[in-house]
């Protein structure tokens, strides 16, 4: 009987003449002919031992008759039986397998001698001290030359292990086919190798012509703050939270900016014996629209303490036209660069006055150098220098709000467009409210804002609205020399 060290023991006997030797990948046979020539030495039975010894799963084999001929370091290890104890027994009744299921689990198992292909079966084998191994073998005939079946080779593993890896392919196809979020694979070149369908519609491409190419490529904007994401990633690991990146996608309808709520994963090669880094895994959400609905709602929160602050520290005011610079200061924070409050000559005005031609006089201005608190305009009570169809003008004659901008003017035209209308020369947007209380028209407040800030939108015109209600109330307490 040989041997073969330092754990995997071959039976003396051949299966009929053909012995059976097992590869790494899957524990698949090979049949060595009778005629295959012997090695010097133990050449043949030492690189059988290695490949046995190697492989992840448990292996053992059977002759015609049922005897263990094979049995390598995994099954030892599953089961405690060494390969000195379990080599030449017959059958497994007694010490690997209870005796009331020996029979069934026998002939199961030696049925495959008899059947085309694997069969794969779940049974419980008992363990050296006594305890009991669910396991999920692979079983198929060995076949000697003639073709008839000369024993039976079995891998087998742990049931919860081949559960977890079953999870783990599982999960792995259902990221990639059904996950209601963006999945991409990323090389450590840092390009995607693999993407699935949810992640290719937020990039606004296909899954396979994003393989391969560079992130630039895809986003026009956030691809810096993205990359050097990934390659923290790669080289210190997981960060502990979620990351917000915003992005600016190229879709076919222009560029859209997008807020994608990531999460990163190193990815390492489990098959090396040190971890060798194979890229990151990139999982993402499109908040886009929850952050847009979250910077509304603070923003409002804001600008309501802003009113509430302003409307105490008016009531403290003992001039009534001090309380309204009071008011335009706190709007101003946050909101616009300038502000100005123009008056209507020679009073307020009635609905029915407010078709004429209107003239308007400033009370305050915010200063257009420095920054600092509203002043009140001398007394002399002179008419601003507006053109006809000045948006201020336009305002009154509406009675409501309007919006003006130069646009994307190249800086002198902007320049040139605030000067003609009596504005600071940096303004660049413009947002008119009227001023009216007791159903007549007081004013104008005009906000403006430079070319660092976006164009005023229709939220803004509501919180103008609100200001210029509380502007017009103190003004008209205020009241004017010579009204009407």
């Amino acid at each position: 009987m040989a041997r073969s060290e330092p754990t995997c023991r071959t039976y003396g006997r051949s299966l009929q003449g053909v012995q059976v030797s097992a590869s790494r990948r899957s524990g698949t046979t090979d049949e060595l002919g009778p005629e295959e020539p012997e090695r010097d030495g133990s050449d043949g039975q030492d690189l059988l031992a290695a490949l046995l010894d190697g492989m992840d799963a448990a292996l053992c084999a059977f002759d015609a008759d049922g005897v263990v001929t094979h049995w390598n370091r995994e099954a030892e290890r599953i089961l405690g039986w060494s390969a000195d104890e379990a080599v030449g027994r017959r059958g497994l009744a007694g010490w690997a397998v209870r005796s009331a299921d020996a029979e069934e689990v026998e002939g199961r198992l030696l049925s495959v001698m008899h059947a085309p292909g694997r069969q794969v079966h779940e049974f419980a084998l008992l363990t050296k001290d006594g305890g009991r191994v669910l396991v999920r073998t692979q079983s198929a005939a060995v076949r000697g030359p003639d073709g008839k079946p000369a024993g039976v080779y079995c891998a087998f593993s742990e049931v919860h292990a081949q559960i977890d890896l079953e999870r783990s392919i599982a999960l792995s196809e259902a990221l990639f086919e059904d996950a209601s979020w963006g999945v991409v694979l990323v090389d450590v070149d840092l390009r995607p190798a693999v993407v699935n369908a949810h992640a290719a519609r937020a990039l606004g491409t296909g899954r396979t012509s994003v393989l391969g190419r560079p992130l630039g490529e895809l986003l026009s904007q956030g691809v810096e703050e993205l990359e050097s994401a990934l390659q923290h990633v790669l080289a210190e690991g997981a960060p502990p939270a979620p990351a917000e990146v915003w992005v600016s996608v190229r879709a076919s309808e222009g560029e859209q900016r997008r807020c994608w709520r990531s999460g990163f994963l190193r990815l390492a090669s489990p098959l090396a014996e040190e971890p060798v880094p194979l890229g990151v895994g990139w999982l993402f959400q499109d908040v886009t629209e929850a952050k847009h609905a979250e910077q509304e709602a603070s923003l409002l929160r804001f600008r309501m303490q802003q009113l509430h602050r302003a409307s105490r520290a008016a009531a403290e005011c003992e001039d009534p036209a001090e309380a309204a610079t009071v008011h335009l200061d706190f709007a101003l924070a946050g909101f616009a660069d300038h502000a100005l409050i123009d008056r209507v000559a020679g009073g307020a005005l009635t609905d029915a006055e407010t078709e004429e031609p209107v003239r308007l006089v400033r009370v305050a201005a915010t200063p257009s150098g420095a920054p600092g608190p509203s002043k009140l305009a001398d007394r002399a009570g002179l008419p601003v220098r507006y053109a006809e169809g000045h948006p201020a003008l336009q305002c009154v004659e509406r009675m409501g709000v309007l919006r003006a901008s130069a646009g994307t003017a190249p800086p002198e035209a902007a320049r040139t467009w605030a000067l003609a209308r009596q504005w600071p020369p940096d303004a660049v947007h413009a947002l008119c409210a009227v001023l009216r209380s007791r159903g007549r028209t007081l004013g104008v407040v005009t906000f403006l804002r430079g070319a660092g800030r976006s164009a005023f939108e229709r939220s803004d015109a509501m919180y103008a609205e609100d200001v210029a209600v509380r502007i017009a109330t103190a003004l008209d307490l205020a009241g004017t020399p010579g009204e009407r």
